[in-house]
């Protein structure tokens, strides 16, 4: 096992017996397997294409199978036994429909596309084992590394791609990309310079796709409003939700309303309370808990049925698992998952089963509902800020947050950020300082939560108009951007931003181990991207003079 695709790898090169996310060595491998076999089946589906041979539901297919391979998403060894062999199977039948020449000629490519997955699921893990995915991608080690950063981004390209396809919002443009570039990599031909174009072709395309994702969530629960959101909780029977999947979410509190049960969010799903056509239901109570990494924690102590949707999972301790509940990609072994038919029945039955909360907790509030449409529409005060002198400096801070030593650097840097300064944060770094009372200028707050990390590209349409509105570049605002990262969708963020031409970002808490340091030079030169300094106010004092 070699994995170093997140933040935390073990000693900051690379998971080697066992991943600090809790995959195993044998969920390594079949995840190495299930990603060779995706490259196959994309070598076939660029021919199969020509011939319109591929279908929605391939397309579908391997989107969500890519995605599975993004940390901390499904830990169950059945499931990508599956999923390996119904790539396999994919491959075999658009072959036949090509015909035996075009089927021999192709196989003859890579080995991918003649991979038989063993039948048994110990002998498969094997195959996974000696597979040895990351040292196959390539001998040079400057092409390995930009091979694994685009290999990892469009792992988080998958997932936004998937989030969108889920809420009815589809480009087939980003779908080919997805396929033509795992074939890419496969390749042994490609130049540094090539790679790199690549890379940032890849944050090009996931502009589009969280543009689509934007576009089904606002288009389907309406533009988030500035909206408070209670952090305790009041008696009663209790449904936690976390994840990202805003259509669970809905589904849920179709299915509970008029039961006696509140439902709370957990984690990246607090920015769901913003939006009109979520907010609406009464039994949407409030937030628990914090980021990811604190769940076992947190969720021994909730006295209800949890629902994990999408990534973030970790390990249910036993003092909780019999209360957890899964569904879409994310999976874990022997606990209960609930299928695509969405029929949120069993989590229910688990709520009214058990105590619920026995009494109201009044635990503060915090503040959400700042996407780009609410923000823009104090745009005018904001400008005026500006010009006034008012409001010195805009700070993006925001990203992933881990449980690794040095992100206390976050919550350092947003208590330091002068008062003529306004922070804007998203996804679950936001956890390190949410609930801080960092007061207003002229009526506009100083800490607006924009969202979840989906809500990326809101982040991005605020810079682009406050540029437009002072007729100048992103590179030249009162804009930095202070960035914590831990899996793919962060890796995807940072090649969105790089492939804007935005510049002199700040990336911690440490830089990412499958960049060597002749990928990370050039990035530094090309770019100005830069680590974290050591404390806040080094960074505060360099941005700032």
């Amino acid at each position: 096992m070699l994995c170093n695709q997140c933040e935390q790898t073990a000693k900051g090169t690379g998971c080697t017996q066992i991943g600090v996310c809790g995959k195993t060595d044998e969920v390594a491998a079949l995840q190495d397997l299930l990603t060779y076999s995706l490259q196959g089946l994309s070598i076939v589906i660029q021919e199969a294409r020509r011939k319109d041979l591929v279908s929605t539901e391939v397309k579908h297919f391997i989107t969500k199978s890519v995605f599975a391979c993004l940390t901390n998403v499904d830990f169950d060894p059945i499931r990508f036994q599956q999923w390996i062999n119904a790539s396999v199977n994919i491959r075999k039948d658009l072959l036949r429909q090509l015909g035996k020449d075009i089927a021999k000629r192709l196989e003859g490519t890579h080995p991918s596309v003649s991979f038989a997955p063993a039948l048994e699921l110990t002998a498969l893990i094997q195959q996974g084992q000696e597979l040895d995915l990351i040292a196959s991608l390539d001998e040079n080690e400057d092409l390995r590394s930009l091979k694994q950063t685009i290999l990892y981004g469009l792992r988080g390209l998958a997932a936004y791609t998937d989030h969108a396809a889920i809420l009815g919002k589809e480009d087939n443009t980003v779908y080919i990309f997805i396929f033509d570039t795992l074939a890419t990599i496969t390749r042994n031909d490609l130049s540094l310079e090539e790679l790199v174009d690549l890379t940032l072709e890849c944050g090009q395309v996931n502009l589009t796709a969280m543009g689509l994702l934007d576009e089904g969530n606002t288009g389907t629960y309406g533009h988030p409003v500035p909206t408070t959101v209670p952090l305790g909780h009041i008696a009663g029977k209790a449904i936690l939700v976390t994840g990202h999947d805003l259509k669970d979410l809905q589904l849920l509190l179709e299915q509970t309303e008029g039961k006696g049960i509140n439902i709370y969010t957990h984690g990246e799903m607090l920015p769901c309370h913003g939006y009109p056509e979520l907010k609406k239901y009464s039994h949407f109570y409030g937030h628990y808990g914090t980021a990811w990494q604190n769940q076992q924690k947190e969720m021994a102590l909730f006295p209800g049925a949890i629902l994990f949707t999408t990534n973030c999972i970790q390990k249910p301790r036993d003092n909780y698992k019999d209360n957890v509940f899964t569904t879409g990609l994310v999976g874990w072994p022997d606990v209960a998952h609930i299928d695509d038919g969405k029929n949120f029945s069993p989590v229910i039955e688990r709520a009214l089963a058990l105590p619920g909360f026995t009494e109201e907790e009044d635990n503060d509030t915090v503040m959400v509902g700042f996407g780009h449409n609410a923000v823009m529409g104090v745009a005018d005060k904001i400008i005026a800020g500006v010009k006034a002198g008012k409001i010195r400096h805009f700070f993006l801070v925001g990203g992933c947050d881990g449980a690794k030593p040095g992100r206390n650097y976050y919550t350092d840097f947003v208590e330091q950020v002068p008062e003529d300064c306004i922070v804007m944060t998203l996804a679950c770094g936001k956890f390190r300082f949410f609930d801080k009372k960092l007061g207003d200028i002229d009526g506009i707050p100083r800490l607006l939560d924009i969202g979840q990390c989906n809500d990326a590209f809101s982040a991005i349409q605020i810079a682009v108009a406050l540029a437009g509105a002072f007729k100048c570049d992103v590179n030249e605002l009162p804009l930095s951007m202070i960035l914590s990262w831990y899996e793919q969708k962060a890796v995807i963020i940072l090649l969105t931003l790089l492939s804007l031409g935005i510049t002199d970002i700040r990336l911690g808490p440490t830089l990412p181990a499958f960049l060597t340091p002749n990928v990370l030079n050039l990035l530094v030169e090309k770019f100005a991207i830069k680590p974290i300094a050591e404390t806040a106010a080094e960074d505060l004092k360099t941005i700032l003079g």
